[in-house]
């Protein structure tokens, strides 16, 4: 197999005519693309620094000396397709770094030769010589690698002048051939040689003496419109000296009988590797394929890629049984529309078959072949149907790779299943298989590629796949990850484009060994569900392949095509315990707050303090002109005992009037008439007082409360009026209130009583209450007061009138 592979290696650096691009350094380097702008001559203002310079499809005609003189850095330069007839390299000689020059595809006729010494690849094929365009001083240029020819004529002096050069490939592109020197291209020293024919030529010569010059002979355009000539009378001469082990065809049409010759030919010279690519073949056969000479080879592979079929007289059978008795190791016929392949019935060598784009079908599977070292078996790209006879067709073969992808494979559950144990990578990728396959794999199985099929979810009952290393379900019906407990071993796992919204991570748990995980472009819904999965995108260190330009919120709507990676969900509100646990926690805090400031600081004192404060203000704020219609004169009246008189002229009073006399007080001391009873001037002073401020204490019950018991069923004392205002100085039980008191009872019950507290800051709370209550401009309706004041009277009279007060309350 390492030779093989090395055949296919050494295949892939072929260069071709039309193909070929020069690699570039790996440094930056300034390119200047002036192709296909139907130039006619050299641009003068080419950028000094470019190191390529793309002329090519224009219409340049000739070149001028000087045209290149300023690009002293070009290295590659392009001048194919345009209309040159002449040519001389001296042109650039300024130009020291040129290693390549493509010329092809002119009308060159004359060439005049310089030896450049870093000039490596000259490519002049499909001009128009007559006779190839080779000087003495061509054969100085020992550093050439790549020379590229054309000439209508082909004889052995031409190439003589360059037989030492070491070149590496060698390209004759001919327009036309009119004559060819037998003998000439052995002359050669070159390890590929690829030759494109023009129509109607006969191959045979360029054929023979190509296999006796190069390691890889390529040949383009081969066609039967010229006479056949036989192989016989060369056959011992091309076995004795072909060199050619890699042999490529393409563009082939030929009758079926000459590419029969052409492989009896080349069937036993120095090919090991013989590929054919777009052939086409057909016509009325006359050669007996029964003898075909199979002895005597050292051929290895066979490839047949593009196959068209023109209508032709022959049994398809014959042909498929041409290729399989060849007994090779590696044999591809692809994109033939082949519908069957017969196999011998003794056994083959074969170790690779590729029959991929093909229309073959379950009858190639119903017979099996006798394939004992097969270890590659590719049919992709054909429309086999069960999986169950895929399975019986290898099952004696000890095959290793098997390609089944591009089919319609589909799996019954009560279909067995029988693969051999060597079995280590298979594809069954775009059938119509679905979750059932997995009970129809083969146990040793490593690699397998389910890509884009119909599998929804995995059974549970399943084959254990002990050895799986690589599973791809890519593009399926997956709504989560699969679970390990069938293939332990699994490392790689690509799941992406399925239907997984919240993948669960319960795939970690069982799938311990996985090192590499794709889960991108499915429809991700970045709820809480998802937060773990996100976590491990963030901290997998390479794990989750295309992260995070893969991983895109497919719901909700307003998260949609944001990346996973800047998706925020936060624990609190994702975890259900951790969310009970801190709200129990901050009604906790809360209530020890509650309490401390309820035990400690009097909060409730506080609370209601402010809650009274802010219903005066509301009230004030709904005064109406109704209430301030009836006469009032002062802000406030005071009623109080003797024993609370000097807290109340010392304290209470000069806190609540202003300097300015906006706040008047009337209290009985100053502002009762004389000439009125107690009771009268009481229900004057409250009449006229927009507020009543009762100081509540046992004294003031006891001695005083006695004048207000019998007004109390005026309109101002009502229950939802707020004109009464009840401090309470000292506490009052309710045992100390005489029973006949009944009103200041109900008052005391229903009514909000300010508590004068002890602590100085409570005290500004209460009188900021206070100020508040009696907050009201009275300037529009105050009058003179009529009242008749007792200034004058010595403190005898006070006594007196305190003592005519005693007597009417007894």
């Amino acid at each position: 197999m390492r030779l093989i592979r090395s055949i296919y290696l050494c295949c892939t650096i072929v260069i071709s005519v039309e193909g070929w691009a020069p690699k570039l350094p790996e440094e930056r380097e300034l390119t200047t693309n002036l192709s296909n702008l139907s130039l006619r001559k050299v641009p003068t203002d080419l950028a000094p620094a470019s190191t390529t310079v793309d002329l090519s499809y224009n219409l340049l005609s000739e070149l001028q000396n000087s045209d290149f003189h300023s690009v002293s850095k070009l290295k590659i330069l392009i001048l194919c397709h345009n209309s040159l007839q002449q040519l001389d390299i001296k042109s650039f000689e300024f130009n020291k770094e040129l290693r390549y020059l493509d010329v092809s595809h002119n009308r060159l006729n004359v060439v005049t030769w310089y030896p450049l010494a870093s000039l490596k690849h000259v490519d002049l094929s499909f001009n128009r010589f007559d006779t190839m365009p080779i000087s003495e001083e061509t054969g100085h240029m020992s550093q050439l690698e790549t020379l590229g020819l054309s000439g209508a004529k082909i004889q052995k002096s031409d190439f003589q002048k360059i037989s030492h050069l070491h070149l590496n490939t060698v390209i004759l592109g001919l327009r036309t051939l009119s004559h060819y020197e037998e003998g000439s291209l052995p002359i050669l020293n070159t390890t590929k040689l690829h030759i494109v024919l023009p129509m109607n030529v006969n191959f045979w010569a360029l054929l023979c003496d190509g296999l006796k010059t190069s390691k890889i002979l390529e040949m383009t355009n081969i066609d039967g419109k010229s006479q056949f000539v036989s192989y016989e009378t060369r056959h011992d001469l091309i076995l004795e000296n072909a060199k050619t082990s890699i042999l490529l065809f393409n563009k082939v049409d030929l009758l079926w009988d000459d590419l029969l010759l052409v492989f009896q030919f080349v069937w036993h010279t120095s090919v090991e590797y013989f590929q054919i690519e777009n052939v086409t073949f057909g016509g009325i056969v006359y050669l007996d394929h029964e003898s075909f000479d199979y002895t005597s080879t050292v051929m290895r592979t066979v490839k047949l890629e593009h196959v068209h079929f023109r209508v032709f007289n022959i049994p398809q059978d014959r042909i498929y049984l041409l290729f399989t008795k060849m007994d090779i190791e590696n044999l591809t016929i692809s994109d033939a529309q082949m519908p069957h392949m017969l196999f011998p019935n003794s056994p083959t060598r074969f170790q690779y078959l590729n029959f991929a784009n093909n229309i073959l079908t379950d009858d190639l599977l119903k017979k099996p072949a006798q394939l004992p070292d097969l270890k590659t078996l590719i049919l992709k790209g054909n429309k086999l149907e069960t999986l169950s006879l895929a399975s019986c067709f290898v099952s004696l073969t000890p095959v290793m790779h098997l390609d089944l992808s591009q089919n319609l494979l589909q799996h019954q559950n009560d279909d067995n299943c029988s693969w051999p144990d060597t079995l280590l990578t298979m594809d069954l990728s775009s059938n119509k298989l679905a979750g059932s396959v997995f009970r129809c794999l083969p146990r040793s199985i490593q690699t397998l590629d389910l890509n884009n099929n119909k599998i929804q979810t995995i059974p549970k009952e399943i084959i254990h796949l002990t050895s799986l290393q690589e599973l791809n379900i890519a593009l399926n019906f997956l709504t989560d990850l699969p679970e390990c407990s069938h293939f332990r071993k699994l490392s790689v796992l690509n799941v992406e484009m399925n239907l997984i919204l919240s993948p669960s991570l319960n795939f970690l748990q069982s799938c311990q060994e996985v090192r590499t995980l794709n889960v991108g472009k499915n429809p991700f819904q970045c709820t809480c569900d998802l937060r773990d999965f996100i976590q491990l995108g963030k901290h997998s260190e390479g794990m989750l392949l295309g992260w995070s330009d893969s991983y895109l919120c497919e719901y909700p709507l307003n998260l949609k095509g944001t990346q996973l990676k800047d998706v925020y969900l936060p624990e609190l509100s994702c975890n259900t315990a951790l969310l009970i646990a801190t709200i129990v926690a901050i009604v906790l805090v809360l209530g020890m707050a509650v309490a401390f400031s309820c035990l400690c600081l009097d909060l409730p004192w506080y609370l209601r303090m402010l809650g009274q404060w802010i219903q005066i203000r509301l009230r004030v704020g709904e005064a109406t002109q109704e209430q301030l219609r009836r006469n009032v004169q002062f802000h406030a009246f005071i009623a109080y005992s003797e024993r609370d008189s000097l807290w109340v002229k010392s304290a209470l009073i000069p806190s609540l009037e202003k300097e300015d006399g906006s706040v008047l007080i009337c209290i009985y001391e100053r502002n009762f008439d004389p000439g009125k009873s107690m009771t009268e001037n009481i229900i004057d002073c409250i009449e006229k007082s927009y507020k009543s401020i009762f100081i509540l204490s046992p004294d003031f019950v006891q001695s005083e409360w006695c004048h207000y018991e019998g007004i109390a069923h005026h309109d101002l004392f009502r229950d939802n009026s707020d004109h009464i205002i009840f401090i309470l100085l000292e506490p009052v039980p309710f045992y100390c209130i005489p029973t006949r008191y009944q009103k200041l009872k109900d008052l005391m019950g229903r009514k909000a009583l300010l508590e004068w507290p002890k602590s100085r800051h409570k005290c500004r709370l209460v009188l900021a209450n206070l100020r508040a209550a009696i907050d009201v401009n009275l300037s529009d309706n105050r009058q003179a007061c009529e009242l008749q004041t007792f200034t004058g009277l010595n403190e005898q009279a006070r006594g007196s009138a305190s003592s005519l007060i005693r007597t009417d309350c007894l």
